[in-house]
C-alpha cells in the first residue's frame, strides 16, 4: 500500500520532526509513507470570510495538484466521522483488499480545507471534537495509521 500525506505549511518543531520520523521509519515494514508539504497561504491574522475563502482556495489548488488520480482520500476535518483505533485498521485493510493501493490523508491548513479539497475527498476523519495544530496532527496522524498496521497484523502494540 502507498500511503501519502499532503498537509498545508512546513514542520518548523525539531520534536514533532523526530516522532514523526520514527513513525515513517516503523511504517517501511508495512508500507510506503510519503509526506507532501504545501506552502501555506500567507495571510494577516484577521481576515474577511472572502479572505479566509481565498486562502482555503488557494491552499486546495496546492493539495489536488499533490493528489493521484488513482488515490482514495481522506480528508482530516472537525465534521469528519469518527473512528477508533479498529475502525481505522479495519478501513485501511478493505481498502487494500479492494484494490485501492493508493490512500492519501490530506491535512489542512489553520483555517481548514476547501470545499474543492472535501468534494474530492471519498472519505472524512475527525480525531475529536477539539481543534488541534496542524503540525501536531501529523504526528498523531502518523502514529494511528503505524497503530492500523500492527492491529491488522496482530502484532503487540495496540493496547
Amino acid at each position: 500500500m502507498n500511503i501519502s500525506i499532503v498537509t498545508v505549511g512546513k514542520l518548523k518543531e525539531k520534536y514533532l520532526k523526530q516522532g514523526i520520523e520514527e513513525y515513517v521509519k516503523r511504517m517501511s515494514a508495512y508500507a510506503k509513507l510519503e509526506i507532501i508539504e504545501v506552502p501555506d497561504e500567507k495571510a494577516p491574522e484577521e481576515l474577511s470570510q472572502v479572505e479566509m475563502e481565498q486562502v482555503k482556495q488557494k491552499e486546495g489548488e496546492r493539495i489536488l495538484a499533490k493528489i493521484n488520480p488513482d488515490a482514495h482520500v481522506i480528508a482530516l476535518a472537525i465534521q469528519g466521522k469518527m473512528q477508533s483505533s479498529e475502525g481505522l485498521a479495519d478501513n485501511l485493510d478493505k481498502l487494500a483488499t479492494y484494490g485501492k493501493s493508493k490512500v492519501a490523508f490530506i491535512i489542512g491548513g489553520s483555517l481548514g480545507l476547501s470545499d474543492e479539497v472535501m468534494k474530492r475527498a471519498n472519505d472524512t476523519l475527525s480525531f475529536s471534537k477539539m481543534t488541534f495544530p496542524h503540525q501536531l496532527m501529523r504526528l498523531i496522524l502518523v502514529e494511528q495509521i503505524y497503530r492500523a498496521f500492527r492491529i491488522n497484523r496482530g502484532e503487540p502494540y495496540h493496547k
